[in-house]
């Protein structure tokens, strides 16, 4: 369960704002249903070019929908010249924070703010910047570069709660690492997996890793998975809650279990499910 503030549970409550302004200004979206958050900001503004009305429609968990709720409180009013220098931190601090796996939605704010401001100037979409590092959710190394420098990160796991890069299958984290380490200037260290184990060993690191490595990432989001049997190269799984019962649970154990479990343990292995 998520420690979440007063402020938090008040907005996702009681969230202001919802909906979509009529005849708008600005139009800003981000996101897709397809990664589990989206979010469409509308604004209207008066002759000072001041936002004098603004909406949102958010499909996303309680924090997106505090985050975009709090956005709205606190854009009105203000100069589009102002509104634009909100960060996502501002966003978080304004709830009283966000627990940190929760400040990617902080950041969808900032991004929808941005994208309808830069509608209302009638500023071209902007072009991907960069290089895509993250596949499963799009993600350049420019924009892991910008959230690593603004929010000081410094591990895989933090740019993963505020970008949500490196949260699908995984393969990515070792390049957002290496992101992380130019901009604090550190050197890059290459860690490789294990040869030659034995099945005791091979048995144990695939119960190492399930523990440490996709369990948690699986109960974030109500599932789970348990560990049934390994034959050879065959890893038996099964698994629980949402997992379970998610029209991509295959898409979960081949891009992420048995990816994970390829790179963590070794390249051979194969994972299957049992009901």
């Amino acid at each position: 369960m998520w420690d979440y503030t007063d402020e938090v549970k008040e907005h996702f409550l009681n969230p202001r704002n919802v909906g979509e302004v009529d005849d708008p200004d600005g139009v800003g979206e981000v996101g897709s249903l397809a990664c589990g958050d989206a979010l469409k900001l509308t604004f209207k503004v008066d002759e000072q070019k001041r936002i004098k009305d603004v909406k949102f429609q958010t499909f996303g968990c309680a924090s997106a929908i505090a985050s975009s709720s709090a956005l709205t409180e606190m854009v009105k009013g203000m100069t589009l010249e102002d509104a634009e220098k909100i960060t996502n931190q501002d966003i978080a601090d304004y709830l009283g924070g966000l627990p940190k796996e929760k400040m990617h939605c902080s950041v969808m704010g900032r991004d929808a703010l941005e994208k309808a401001i830069a509608h209302y100037h009638g500023r071209p979409e902007k072009k991907i910047e960069g290089n895509v590092v993250c596949e499963c959710f799009g993600i350049t190394d420019v924009e892991i570069e910008r959230v690593v420098r603004e929010d000081n990160l410094m591990t895989v796991e933090d740019v993963t709660d505020y970008t949500k890069a490196g949260g699908g299958c995984e393969s990515c984290h070792e390049r957002i690492q290496e992101i992380i380490d130019q901009v604090h200037g550190k050197s890059h260290v290459v860690q490789h997996k294990p040869t030659g184990l034995t099945n005791i060993q091979k048995i144990k690191l695939i119960e190492e890793t399930l523990e440490r490595e996709i369990k948690p990432s699986l109960k974030k989001d109500g599932g789970d998975i348990d560990l049934v049997d390994v034959d050879g190269n065959t890893v038996f799984v099964r698994l629980h809650g949402t997992c379970a019962t998610c029209a991509a649970s295959e898409v979960t154990l081949k891009h992420y279990v048995e990816s994970k479990l390829r790179d963590l343990v070794t390249p051979e292995l194969v994972v299957e499910e049992i009901q």
